[in-house]
This record gives structure tokens, sequence and C-alpha cells, in this order.
């Protein structure tokens, strides 16, 4: 959404780049899951914005200087760096577990500082920002059209308000001038900077605005965040960068709705409130994660719940089941080609194979119309399950053809591109051959209706740790990573 709060068509400054900001993690404590829905969404956009053509250059900033990572460090008795530098790595392998595609850069505040001073220099010659007590404030008088981003007017916010506020996060009721750079207080042990304004560290607003005019410019497309970064956050960083630079700052802002989880607030004094890690030593896979997330449109509110991971984890095995059973059949496929053979089966729908090959393309450009209309992740996947209702039946009865199949695999490999959960290795390749013997067997047992060795074989099978699932005539074995 831009400034106005409605939708528009998409108009890039660049023909063929994007250039984004997306908030990035404040690194004194691994991220919980409602950062990641913020962090799954810039993904999500990095990766439409890419397949529609455009080139992107993505910044996502690491806070490693603020209240809270000061306080964090020096609890530990630990340098702020060495603090900082362990949870940095951790939010990066995340991003990895994730499929969340690299950034084109994440910078880090503490490497920013001299461009976080020469921004305050320009705004205090410019009179947007003053000193007091040793601390440099922006003052709010002198940009009119703060609260533009969250549709209040400052005259109408001005009584009762004013003063100065040192905090990096506040309420908007408490809104005034905000601190640019703090002056140096004994709680914040040795971490500060000389500057020309005196020894202390950046105000946490500030870094943002000078990370993004240092790789972006002044004047970018578009800035992605939480929605609870709407103020003061991205209010401020909107005031002292269009107050510095003269210019618009960005076009258009995303905000990603709040993260629930069983119906309430994540709270740690709640118990509900979640890692990554946390889920990963539950069993759940950091990719049923990402499903769950993506699913919801990313203004809506998104409610985890392990009911919700349950269901989440059959849809995905649904479709890998689907592309299990394709690579089983484009083998089949393929010696018949090399023999020169044809099944009846494969003769008998041939008439349809272009009906079906025209609908498979259609059904990729629903794909990317719903991708195109805001985002609208849940209507692109009712696209790919509309896709599987087409195909299953196809291969239920043997009846894929090599046209068809690779004509689904073209739109199974299009939907893994934005949503990464589909799994394309050979499940074949990855079961042993004394499992895939058992399953043999079992295939036999049921075909004789022989129900008490199937179940033998079903039970010895899971005890050597795999996942038994019934298919239509067949029994397909998985790991149980899968």
């Amino acid at each position: 959404m831009a400034i106005a709060k409605s939708r528009e068509p998409f108009a890039p400054i660049s023909n063929d780049e994007v250039k984004i900001y997306s908030c990035g993690p404040t690194v004194y404590d691994f991220p919980h899951i409602g950062n990641y829905r913020s962090f799954l969404f810039s993904d999500l956009l990095h990766r439409t914005l890419k397949a529609f053509g455009y080139r992107v250059k993505l910044v996502m900033n690491i806070t490693d200087i603020d209240d809270k990572t000061i306080k964090a460090s020096l609890a530990h008795k630990e340098s702020l760096k060495s603090y900082t530098d362990r949870y940095t790595q951790a939010f990066l392998q995340d991003l990895k577990d994730l499929q969340i595609l690299q950034a084109s850069h994440y910078p880090r505040a503490t490497d920013n500082i001299k461009e976080m001073i020469e921004m305050i220099k320009v705004l205090l010659e410019k009179k947007h920002a003053y000193i007091a007590d040793g601390s440099v404030y922006f003052r709010l008088s002198t940009f009119p059209n703060y609260g533009k981003l969250n549709h209040f007017k400052l005259e109408d916010q001005i009584v009762g308000a004013g003063g100065r506020n040192d905090s990096d996060e506040y309420k908007k009721e408490n809104f005034s001038d905000f601190v640019l750079w703090k002056k140096y207080q004994e709680s914040d042990g040795d971490v500060f900077y000389d500057s020309p304004f005196g020894k202390g560290r950046p105000g946490w607003h500030i870094e943002c605005s000078a990370m993004s005019r240092r790789f972006l410019g002044d004047h970018f497309d578009i800035h992605t965040g939480g929605t609870d970064n709407r103020f003061p956050h991205h209010e401020n960083e909107i005031a002292q960068s269009e107050c510095f630079s003269g210019k618009d700052f960005v076009n258009y802002w995303l905000h990603v709705a709040h993260l629930l989880v069983e119906g309430e607030k994540m709270s740690k004094s709640l118990g509900n409130f979640y890692t990554l890690r946390d889920l990963t030593k539950r069993n759940i896979n950091p990719l049923t994660l990402r499903y769950m997330m993506l699913s919801t449109h990313y203004r809506n509110p998104f409610n985890f719940t392990l009911e919700g991971v349950s269901a989440v984890e059959k849809a995905i095995a649904r479709v890998n089941r689907t592309v299990q059973r394709l690579e089983e059949q484009q083998k089949e496929l393929a010696i018949e080609a090399a023999s020169d053979k044809k099944s009846p089966t494969e003769k008998k729908i041939h008439a349809n194979e272009d009906k079906v090959v025209e609908k498979m393309e259609r059904e990729i450009d629903r794909f990317y119309q719903a991708l195109a209309d805001d985002l609208n992740t849940s209507s692109a996947l009712s696209v790919l399950f509309d896709v599987l209702a087409l195909v299953n039946p196809l291969l239920d009865k043997n009846q894929m053809t090599d046209k068809i199949a690779k004509s689904l695999t073209v739109f199974l490999h299009k939907v893994d591109e934005i949503f990464c959960f589909i799994d394309f290795d050979s499940t074949e390749s990855k079961i042993p051959k004394d499992i895939s013997d058992l399953a043999e067997k079992r295939d036999e047992a049921r075909k004789n209706k022989d129900y008490a060795l199937s179940d033998q074989l079903r039970d010895e099978i899971i005890a050597k740790g795999y996942k038994v699932e019934d298919a239509a005539n067949k029994t397909v074995v998985k790991k149980h990573d899968a």
C-alpha cells in the first residue's frame, strides 16, 4: 500500500529494477516466529518481482546497536560485537532453513555510524534538529507532513504532547521530538562513539534512514516491515529522510499484520512464545512454517496453531505425493519411449492431451494473476490444488502422457519458485533397497487381500524409521523428515 492506504498499480522508479528496504532483526535474541512472518513476506515480494522479470535490489538491515542489544550484552557480560555476532549468524542460518533468498545487502548499524552522523549534521544545519542536554533531537514542528503514513495531522496531535522522547519505541499518544543521537550514559557500558555532538550513540530511527540511503539512495520503491513498525519507526524515518534530502522517501509501504498463537498475542508469560528453534525441536519442518505463513494474506492477522501445523503437513504431503507419482510415471514413459511403445491408456487419452496442456497454461496465468493482485497467496495456492484435482485422476489411471507431464512439471516448478516447499528429489533414490523390497511385498499382500501380512510389513517399515502412506494400489515410503 502507498501512503494513501489504497491499491494502485505498481510503477517502479526504474523500468527494470526494484529497490526494496526491509526492516530486519534486532539481534539481542533469537527472532520469534512473528518476526519471521515479516521476513517471509519480504521474500515473497522478492521472489514475485523476480518472477515478473524485475531485477531486485533488496536491503535488510541488522540492528546491532540499540537499547535492547546494549542491555542484553551487558547482562551477559559480553562485548556488544561478540554478543550480536552470535545472534546475527543464527538469524542468517534461519533464513537458509526457511529458503529465504539472500538479500543484496545485510548492513549492520554499527558499520554505518559515519553515515548516521553525516545525516544528523545536515539535519542540524537545516534546523530540523537541535541539541539538548548532550543529545540530538528531531524537531517535529519543522515537518508539517508528520503523521502522513499513519493518517493523523501534527496540529491535531500536538496538544498534550511535546517535549522530547529518548526511547526507541513508544505509543502514538506519547509522540514528541525524537532522539537522533543519544548522549553517553553509564548504563551504555563501553558502547559509545565520538561525534561532533559529543560522545554517544545513534537513536534507532536514524539507523534505517542512513542505511537505506547508503545502499538505495534518497528515493526508492518499496519499504516493508511489520505493522508494529508503522509508528513510530517508519513515521520517523519519513520525517528525517525527507527533511534531509528534500525528496520523497519511499513510493510504497507494505506492512505485515500481527501474528497470534492459538488466538492470543504471543508472550513468554503465556507460554506461547516460539522461535524457529523451538519449532524444530517439536519436529516441525521450517518449510511447514513457511507454507503456513505464506498461505494467509500478509495484511490479515495470522493465527499460528499446532492443529494448523498438522493440516499444512497433510497439504504438503498431498502435493509431494503427486510429485512422486509424476516422477514414477515419467520414468515409465521414458522406458516406453526408448522401446518405441505406447500403452493403450496413453493412446486412449491422446485426443484430450492438448486440452489438458492448454488448461495447465491457463492455470499458470491464474497463479500469477493471484500474485499480481496484492500478493494474494491464498488464491495462488488454490490454483495449485485445482491443478492437483485435474492431474491426479490421470495419475490414478496411469494415463499421464509425456506432454502433460512436462507441462505439469513446469507449473509445479513455477509454484515452488515462490513457495519453496515442494520436494522434487526422487523419493525412490532416498529409500534403501531393503525398505523398497518391504514396500513391494506389502503391495503384493494388499493385492492378495492379505491384510494381516500387509499390517505386519507396514509395522516393520515404521520400526526402521520410515513413514508409510497408502496411495492407490501402492505403498509410499518416506523418511520421517521428508
